[in-house]
């Protein structure tokens, strides 16, 4: 991590600091349900962690051997498919290379028995009691010959039972498995033939040369990556549960109070924090048993909308136009990014503050822009400087603001 500033939780324009190290009220529910979290994922990948190096080599021998990634769920857990296709696809790493990925998931059982090949990889998601009809996909796939992972479930190449019966706990826990797979999956990658003639230099690029490297020995070392990966986001879950679950809760009342006033959650991001936008979105309006829904909209899962203003006025613009169209006075614009500095979620966060709307941003780093120019009544950061323990983590912090909506209602109720 960085040199980061203390304040990474302060909300700006008069709200209340909420910043405590001992956090006390209703925060101090909020501290704990982040540091439960760390209990489920540390149990779970001290038990996981050599398995998930053995499945990272598989996975590298059938991408070399032409294979691709089809994943898919359904509800919130198509997120997590759309999240792993462009993790895999526009990885943040730079240097690393695009590996074939899609998400099947708006009709999995018809595509995979379209393109499905013996050497592709098939990755199911579902909830923490598992889905029928993803595991039967996955059966299917298995017989074809293809690699099967599930996610949860009891049967398939690599599967795994749930974390944690709380489907967002659960949900964070996969989130961490697929970004360490797809972190970890170029490690053995690097040391495998191509096919590729690189010449002189080749003792730099160990991927591009034809004498294939033995990776058998990399997966103690592999295995034991994943443990620090686990223990990084367990380090900044503890950091924002002292030092930020008072700002959680107050963005959670602010949040509440726009709802009962007929609001609704108005969600955009780039990338990875697209797929955390919808996820939202949907945890929201398809909400686990027992909560009540509540209005929402992701601008990131209009593509059509996206591309057409993309295309014809620039990329800046494609959160902007649409939150034109949708914004009103009630509702919440809710910025999710790792760099804080997106130009397309600056300009939105703009105009949602000249429409008087609530402005909350997640954002990584030190807040960047949209902290500096005070963009949001309420800024959330997460202080690190690395992509994906950024995005985990920024997962806990709306899962728990979405999983507090739920108490505050009921107390207004």
């Amino acid at each position: 991590m960085a040199g980061l500033p203390m304040d990474f939780g302060r909300p700006v324009h008069g709200q209340a600091n909420g910043l405590a190290h001992h956090a006390t009220g209703p925060a101090s529910g909020v501290a704990e349900s982040l540091l439960e979290r760390n209990r489920v994922c540390e149990a779970f990948f001290s038990r996981e962690a050599q398995r998930l190096a053995e499945i990272c080599r598989a996975m590298s021998e059938r991408f070399s051997a032409g294979g691709r990634l089809l994943a898919f769920g359904r509800g919130p857990y198509s997120t997590d498919a759309q999240h792993v296709s462009v993790e895999f696809v526009h990885p943040v790493i730079v240097g690393k290379r695009a590996l074939p990925a899609l998400d099947l998931s708006a009709l999995f059982g018809p595509w995979l028995a379209a393109i499905l090949r013996p050497e592709d990889i098939v990755m199911g998601f579902g909830p923490p009691e598992g889905d029928a009809e993803v595991s039967a996909a996955l059966r299917q796939a298995r017989a074809a010959g293809a690699m099967t992972v599930a996610l949860p479930g009891g049967e398939g190449d690599y599967c795994c039972q749930a974390a944690a019966a709380d489907p967002f706990i659960h949900q964070e826990t996969i989130e961490i498995l697929y970004h360490t797979l797809w972190e970890t999956v170029h490690v053995f990658l690097e040391r495998r033939e191509q096919g590729l003639d690189s010449g002189e230099a080749g003792f730099l690029y160990p991927f591009l040369g034809r004498q294939k490297q033995d990776a058998g020995g990399l997966v103690p070392e592999v295995a034991g990556s994943i443990l620090m990966k686990a223990a990084d986001d367990a380090r900044l879950r503890e950091r924002m549960a002292a030092e930020a679950a008072g700002a959680i809760w107050d963005t959670s009342v602010a949040i509440a109070g726009r709802v009962a006033r007929g609001g609704k959650l108005i969600l955009f991001g780039n990338g990875g924090s697209a797929t955390d936008a919808n996820d939202w979105a949907l945890d929201c309006v398809l909400p686990p048993a027992g909560f009540r829904p509540v209005p929402a909209v992701s601008l990131a899962m209009e593509p059509a909308n996206i591309t057409a203003v993309a295309n014809d006025v620039g990329s800046d613009l494609i959160f902007l136009r649409q939150l034109i169209a949708q914004a009103r006075p009630e509702d919440v614009a809710v910025a999710i990014s790792t760099s804080g500095g997106s130009r397309n979620l600056i300009v939105a966060l703009e105009e949602a503050r000249k429409r008087k709307l609530l402005t909350v941003a997640l954002a990584g780093y030190d807040g960047g822009e949209i902290r500096r120019r005070g963009l949001a009544d309420f800024t959330l950061v997460v202080p690190c400087d690395y992509i994906p323990r950024i995005q985990e983590v920024q997962a806990s912090v709306y899962h728990v603001i979405r999983a507090s909506l739920e108490s505050i209602g009921h107390a207004h109720a």
